[in-house]
């Protein structure tokens, strides 16, 4: 992240423009993608739907459209509203809607709850403690070597209407643009890191720190997210994994580009205040638990570890906003029975009309 002029004319505010952002998440998040092909076997065999719902089942065509409509539906609305849902979540109950139309009891109900609700339920929890927890030892560090915060000044330009006298003896207001110079409150301008770490300059090397790690928390989207897509192009004899991956790669890539600004606004703004040493930290912790749960895989939820990593930071900084978290967890909580309700009309649907 960089400062900007903002749009006031501001010297100071960290802005990242659409054009600074989404090249290079994009590029990190297929890079994540092409991973997974190679690190996430166990996610490509676990939404495949295999030990969840009788085999013969997941590759009923009308058992994924279903599935497909169910949770896609549901990301797509939630992305457009603004909220910050899961794609495992929308997956996990889109299998389960449908499965329980097509076959009942059938549904392993014990495979879900250990291999899919557990660990979506544990890891925002984790997130949380591991979030709080890096910035702490981050916040120590950077008191341990010095390194302090200020406050930049701002400057800009205002409109000030001004009665002019004219010949005639009669004022006249005129518009007129002035610069102005505050302060400002905390709110208002941005902290900056002066000082300096193994001859760096403490900022810069804090804003380079800050762009890798978003590029890890992308990368880590792709490959927790991509095989659990792919699982479901793998049942179709057109598609092998490495063109399944490729495939779902090239639609998140167009996905995030053409409507992530939203839900990125709620995720950078409406969670908790941050600065960059703290965004730097949630990244950190999002990125190391995505990654790992993965390569194990677990199947948990990209955006439910990074809510959980920013609540964690808020809870130390006394900055979470509480009543945005309320609506936030409330989309979570509907996530699941309303990707199961529509995948299981959908279904429905579709047996009937064949």
């Amino acid at each position: 992240m960089s400062s900007e002029p903002t749009a006031n004319g501001s010297l100071c505010g960290i802005n990242v423009t659409h054009f600074q952002l989404h090249p290079w998440a994009t590029i990190a998040t297929f890079a994540g993608c092409i991973a997974a092909a190679f690190l996430a076997q166990a996610l490509l065999k676990k939404f495949s739907g295999k030990g969840l719902i009788p085999d013969a089942l997941t590759t009923s065509p009308e058992f994924l459209l279903a599935v497909v409509w169910g949770a896609g539906g549901t990301v797509l609305l939630a992305t457009l509203l603004g909220f910050p849902i899961s794609t495992t979540h929308g997956l996990t109950g889109a299998l389960v809607g449908a499965g329980v139309v097509a076959v009942g009891t059938q549904v392993n109900f014990a495979a879900l709850g250990k291999g899919f609700v557990l660990p979506l339920l544990l890891s925002p929890v984790l997130a949380v403690l591991t979030g709080a927890v890096i910035y702490a030892v981050l916040r120590s560090f950077r008191l341990l070597c010095g390194i302090r915060k200020e406050m930049c000044v701002c400057v800009g330009v205002e409109q000030q209407i001004i009665p002019m006298p004219q010949p005639s003896g009669i004022f006249a207001a005129q518009v007129l643009p002035s610069v102005s110079l505050t302060a400002g409150e905390e709110k208002a301008c941005v902290q900056r890191y002066a000082g300096s770490m193994l001859g760096i300059n403490a900022g810069r090397l804090l804003d380079t720190l800050h762009f890798l790690s978003a590029g890890a928390v992308s990368f880590a989207r792709g490959l927790n997210d991509a095989p659990k897509i792919a699982a479901l192009l793998l049942v179709a004899s057109a598609f092998d994994v490495r063109s399944a991956i490729i495939a779902v790669t090239i639609a998140m890539a167009l996905g995030g580009l053409l409507n992530a600004q939203k839900v990125a606004e709620t995720m950078s703004h409406k969670i908790t205040d941050m600065n960059r040493g703290q965004g730097f930290a949630a990244n950190l912790s999002t990125a190391l638990l995505v990654t790992t749960a993965s390569y194990h895989g677990l199947p948990v939820s990209t955006t439910h570890v990074s809510v959980g990593s920013l609540l964690g930071i808020g809870s130390v900084t006394r900055q979470a906003k509480w009543k945005s978290v309320g609506g936030v967890l409330l989309s979570w909580v509907i996530t699941l029975p309303c990707a199961a309700a529509l995948a299981a009309i959908t279904y429905a649907a579709v047996k009937w009309l064949s």
